[in-house]
């Protein structure tokens, strides 16, 4: 018998702001979290623009040494998880942790240290490198973190799926406690790649906005100006647990896990299928997974990178999959505001969703002035809007041609 899974804590840390309160309500006034690069010096950059996290101290999370051993998207992973499993009320101890586990996506990892250790194997010598390295650098080091941190000993992986991992690893701890195998998972994405090669490479892609005069206004997906998308850091996390587990304790419930598809294009190394295949056949693998129809969505968080291809095609795809009803599926691309979190987006935007479903109010996708080709569906322009909503999906893809899409439904005791 599968169990019916419920999201019960949330935790954010956004370049909306930390914490539930204050980026929800950054992200349903249009504010965009877009700003100067201000982690090195980018002014011989094509691209001198970011989101990033302000105002976070890692030592309001854990002690000074041990912030001084981890990257920043170990650091953000802990503390939005730690707020998370706050949020949630539930309390990990010797009787219960194996049944609790961590399961989260990062694309990327430690960069900056990557890159700071090269330089000082070249300078300085290979016995000058930090034994904190490897640790600092590779990915699952989050999900171990975490669960040295909060005491979770259940199932503990890492997904790096570029920019799908988010939304995979949150379907796949879906999955863990659906079957049985987990109590509750701390789940979700987390990145912090807002360095010298990750902008010089993705620029070097022609993938990335150069709107440097105006970075509020540079993400700004489906418009017939956009020119690419914008870096963005930051980790959003919940806490998934089976209904039966979660009303046994009193839980307080956001919303119900309802469907998880994921696929693979097998077309290009980062371009997306023009015919939205690979989009398509996700999407309708998690609404089949969900037991309902496409009509029944009355939401869509959408990949929406705000770069010419994956927009188009985007859009494409879920004029496929909703045929006559896509024009009425009111859709937004968070990615206007918080920018794009890579190997984390489907983190924040898996809380978005969840939140847009319990406060009945969709997110706006900012910037959207004069509708590109073909982008011509309800992508919520400017302003946030009220709707009741029963069923709603997130989308992520992915490098690589691969796409992850969830289905939460909203929950009625």
């Amino acid at each position: 018998m599968e169990n019916r899974v419920v999201v019960t804590g949330i935790g954010l840390v956004t370049p909306l702001g930390i914490g539930i309160e204050e980026t929800w309500s950054a992200l349903i006034a249009g504010k965009s979290g877009v700003g100067e690069i201000t982690r090195f010096n980018a002014s011989e950059y094509s691209t001198r623009i970011a989101a990033e996290v302000k105002g976070f101290n890692a030592q309001d999370f854990m002690p000074k040494k041990e912030a001084n051993r981890i990257e920043a998207f170990i650091a953000y992973a802990i503390a939005a998880s730690r707020m998370a499993l706050e949020d949630s009320g539930y309390k990990v101890d010797g009787d219960n942790a194996n049944r609790i586990g961590v399961l989260t996506g990062c694309g990327l990892g430690g960069l900056h240290m990557l890159e700071v250790t090269a330089h000082t194997v070249d300078n300085a010598g290979p016995k000058r490198v930090s034994p904190f390295f490897i640790p600092m650098i590779i990915g699952n080091m989050a999900p171990g973190m975490i669960s040295i941190h909060l005491g979770a000993k259940g199932p503990n992986s890492s997904v790096a799926t570029a920019c799908a991992a988010g939304a995979h690893a949150i379907g796949d701890a879906f999955d863990l406690v659906r079957y049985g195998k987990a109590d509750a998972m701390i789940t979700g994405g987390v990145e912090s790649v807002i360095t010298r090669t990750c902008i010089a490479g993705f620029g070097a892609m022609k993938a990335l906005s150069t709107r440097n005069d105006d970075p509020q206004k540079a993400s700004r997906p489906f418009d017939k100006d956009r020119d690419g998308f914008v870096v963005g850091e930051g980790s959003g996390m919940l806490i998934l647990e089976s209904l039966a587990h979660a009303q046994e304790r009193g839980a307080r419930i956001y919303a119900e896990m309802a469907g998880y598809g994921m696929s693979g294009d097998g077309y290009h190394m980062t371009s997306p299928s023009p015919d939205g295949d690979g989009a398509i056949r996700c999407m309708q693998a998690a609404i089949d997974d969900a037991g309902i129809q496409p009509g029944q969505i009355g939401y869509i968080n959408a990949h929406g990178t705000s770069t010419p291809l994956n927009d188009l095609y985007e859009s494409r795809a879920i004029k496929k999959v909703f045929g006559d009803l896509a024009p009425k599926v009111p859709i937004s691309s968070t990615k206007s505001m918080t920018g794009h979190l890579l190997g984390g987006a489907g983190g924040i935007e898996t809380v978005f969703t969840t939140l847009a479903l319990q406060h009945g109010i969709l997110p706006p996708t900012i910037n959207l002035e004069t509708p590109g080709d073909e982008c011509d569906l309800d992508y919520i322009p400017n302003e946030a809007r009220r709707a009741n909503v029963d069923y709603a999906m997130t989308n992520s893809f992915g490098f690589g041609g691969t796409n992850a899409s969830l289905i939460l439904k909203k929950y009625v005791a």
